[in-house]
């Protein structure tokens, strides 16, 4: 069952609420391997790409118990050494995009890590040169095994890395998360400049926090982390995905479909609200919740001085690259037009050829940037054929496929799976009409 079976037109009603965040998921389970007391963690999105990394934490040997959806325990008080020294254990990682999460925790807490480079989406390179500079920074060791394919890092004679003031050379969330989980066990203090902030970076600080690691400049790009010996257990709760927000914001537009978006943890969306209503959404707070009304036209936002509007990633608090991909494919079918540029990956934009197929008036500048002429529901989208290429091109081309016409087919859904969990199932108690086959 690898291909969805979309019937597109139909409207969409009644609430729903996002899973727990695959980004801060991720951190939060490496993190546990920090200490050797129980953490329990709730609100784990039960996704692919999520319980991929849970099986990898076994295979090291890490005790893990589910005690209801969702929420689980972890214990690494007994982790096997030589299996994560082991070729099997590095194909493994290659293999699994979150597996880069668990290099700074394991070099920290047991003196060595190998760094494969990661699988995953395939949306261009991903450097990976921000962890590996970072970990090196604290003192690690450096060499390349030629045998495994992957970087090895240990640490020196003294059993422990060294605070040390960095300055990142970009504000990358996987590198800042590795290097803060890396620093927890260090001697000394690590400062941090050019940090990401995300809300997940703050979460997995909170997270330090309590388990006994002093961490200055929450919220900011600047971090300093006070290496401790020791780590005790904790309990934390994921926040809800923003990127699941976003995504169902969009759903709801592109269907010109009224929804209520449940307990979406509003004062951590940043700039994600205020960027849909660009292009003309008129969405509402509830409280916690996010009401999208139903609308005939969404009319996108140009600048005062009349030029064309520009919708771009940045790092926190501007707006994830995660979401342009539905931004722009909602952007399709609203009144106007809008120059979508994504700066981070060059290969993110090259599914709008499905798109084109579909209807759609993009012209594709280059691989970062794209031209999008709203329709404004004229010209409905017609249905199509495609293959997902990663996780939020996949989202977007189901989106598309819900309110085009006719019944459309989306194969390599495995990519979809790996971000949203029950992504069908939970579409369809809106009104949806998707068959997995």
């Amino acid at each position: 069952m690898n291909t969805f079976i979309i019937e597109g037109g139909h409207k969409l009603s009644g609430s729903i609420e996002p899973q727990g965040a695959k980004n801060e998921a991720l951190q939060i389970i490496s993190a546990t391997l920090l200490t050797s007391s129980p953490v329990t963690v709730s609100n784990i999105p039960e996704i692919l790409d999520v319980r991929n990394l849970i099986a990898l934490l076994e295979g090291m040997g890490v005790k893990v118990r589910r005690l209801g959806k969702g929420k689980y325990v972890f214990q690494a008080d007994d982790i096997n050494t030589d299996y994560i020294s082991s070729r099997e254990f590095v194909e493994r990682c290659a293999s699994l995009r979150g597996s880069v999460m668990v290099v700074g925790p394991l070099l920290s807490h047991f003196g060595m890590a190998y760094f494969a480079k990661p699988g995953g989406d395939k949306i261009g390179r991903r450097k990976v040169d921000t962890h590996i500079t970072g970990l090196v920074n604290l003192g690690a060791n450096l060499d390349y095994d030629d045998t495994k394919k992957a970087y090895h890092l240990t640490v020196g004679e003294s059993g422990r890395l060294k605070g040390t003031y960095m300055l990142l050379d970009e504000a990358s969330v996987t590198g800042t998360a590795n290097i803060i989980m890396a620093s927890a066990l260090a001697e000394g203090v690590t400062t941090i400049y050019n940090a990401a902030c995300e809300p997940y970076i703050q979460q997995l600080c909170r997270m330090l926090m309590a388990m006994g690691v002093e961490i200055e400049g929450l919220g900011s790009n600047l971090l300093r982390i006070h290496g401790t010996e020791s780590i005790k257990g904790t309990e934390h709760t994921i926040l809800p995905d923003m990127i699941e927000v976003g995504s169902f914001i969009g759903m709801a537009a592109l269907n010109r479909s009224a929804i209520t978006i449940k307990n979406v943890s509003y004062d951590n969306l940043g700039i994600i609200p205020d960027s849909f209503k660009r292009l003309g959404i008129a969405l509402e707070q509830v409280n916690d919740d996010i009401y999208v009304p139903e609308q005939d036209c969404y009319e996108i936002e140009t600048a005062l001085d009349g030029s064309i509007l520009t919708i771009a990633d940045a790092p926190w608090p501007g707006l994830t690259p995660d979401l342009l991909s539905v931004m722009l494919v909602v952007a399709t079918q609203c009144s106007g037009s809008v120059l979508i540029h994504q700066k981070m990956f060059e290969s993110r934009l090259f599914f709008v050829d499905r798109l084109i197929d579909m209807g759609a008036q993009i012209m594709l500048c280059d691989p970062h940037r794209a031209v999008v002429i709203g329709l404004d529901h004229k010209f409905p989208l017609r249905a199509n054929h495609m293959l997902s290429p990663d996780i939020r091109a996949g989202i977007a081309m189901l989106i598309a496929a819900m309110s085009a016409t006719g019944t459309s087919e989306i194969g390599n859904i495995s990519q979809i799976d790996r971000g949203y969990e029950d992504i069908d199932a939970r579409l369809n108690s809106l009104g949806a009409r998707i068959y997995r086959k």
